[in-house]
């Protein structure tokens, strides 16, 4: 299988393509990007052709799928065009800026057969998976709450997450994160009971917000997310017995160990994890579901709950 991007974002450069190289089945056939210097980079490191643009490189017939690490305005308008040219797409979070659109998508990739796959990585790290065990294996006894956090600091107001015309916002952006999270503890039945967005004067897009979700069985998440606070990224599962905290939930990449604090009223235990490749698994998955020739990598009902609960946060 070979496999096109659309621009040359620094996530593709740093995060994917290094992660991409370790996957035998897939071949890195090229970018196509607006910065023609960025891409003579990308092709003195990683090989493969550079398109003169992003039509070009979709037109190409030898290529089956493509990523796109736009800025999230672009997401449908390219995401649309690859499915048409009937082409795999592997979108960067988040997957579209709204409802309408994320259906859109999900309709033209049922109806021709395809696979998408919205890139939150962090869901096939195996620190989630010792996670999850632990909740459902009683060792923090019974959950009394969920506490999700992601921030940054300000980043320039020159960068996309700053525009609105490019689809920035910290809800977008970070925020995704966590709520991604509390939709994969809680399951299909979150809804959100609480929100609050902050746009600060001078600027065009949320820079920080929380919100609640809740359970049809009552569990509770409080997820909060910005891009000018101090940095965050953290989960906390507060149980009747023992508290666990994961301080790098989002961002444990290939060369981190990931360490779990597991506290209860008389001891403190932290469990270092092994390091994982959370890019490498999530391509993987899209690569496997493509294998597979099935249709939605990323089920249908996780990335259109997804979108419906960012609306819900954002109205």
């Amino acid at each position: 299988m070979k496999l096109g991007i659309l621009g040359t974002a620094d996530i593709a450069y740093r995060r994917f393509l290094p992660a991409l190289k370790k996957i035998s089945d897939i071949t890195y056939a090229g970018v196509a990007s607006r910065t023609p210097e960025k891409a003579r980079k990308v092709q003195e490191i990683y090989g493969g052709r550079i398109y003169d643009s992003y039509d070009a490189l979709i037109a190409d017939d030898s290529i089956d799928a493509v990523y796109v690490p736009l800025p999230p305005a672009l997401h449908f308008e390219w995401g649309k065009k690859v499915l048409e040219a009937g082409k795999h797409l592997l979108m960067e979070k988040p997957f579209t800026t709204n409802l309408r659109d994320t259906e859109a998508l999900l309709k033209l990739a049922e109806e021709k057969g395809l696979v998408v796959h919205e890139n939150y990585m962090f869901l096939y790290h195996s620190q989630l998976a010792k996670i999850k065990s632990l909740i459902a294996d009683g060792t923090l006894g019974e959950i009394r709450l969920y506490r999700m956090s992601f921030g940054f600091p300000m980043r320039g107001q020159n960068d996309f997450r700053y525009s609105k015309e490019l689809g920035g916002g910290a809800l977008l952006d970070c925020g995704g994160y966590p709520v991604r999270l509390a939709l994969e503890l809680l399951g299909d039945t979150a809804k959100v009971v609480y929100s609050k967005l902050e746009q600060p004067e001078g600027f065009e897009v949320d820079l920080y917000g929380s919100a609640v979700m809740e359970n049809e069985a009552g569990q509770v998440a409080q997820i909060s997310f910005g891009m000018d606070n101090a940095y965050q990224c953290q989960l906390e599962v507060w149980g009747s017995e023992v508290t666990l905290i994961a301080p790098r939930i989002f961002t444990a990449g290939d060369g981190v160990i990931p360490t779990l604090i597991l506290r209860s009223s008389t001891d403190e235990q932290k469990l270092e994890l092994a390091v994982d490749d959370q890019f490498l698994h999530s391509i993987e998955v899209f690569e496997q579901a493509i294998q597979a020739a099935g249709s939605g990598c990323t089920a249908d009902w996780a990335l259109q709950k997804q979108i419906e609960l960012v609306d819900k946060i954002r109205w």
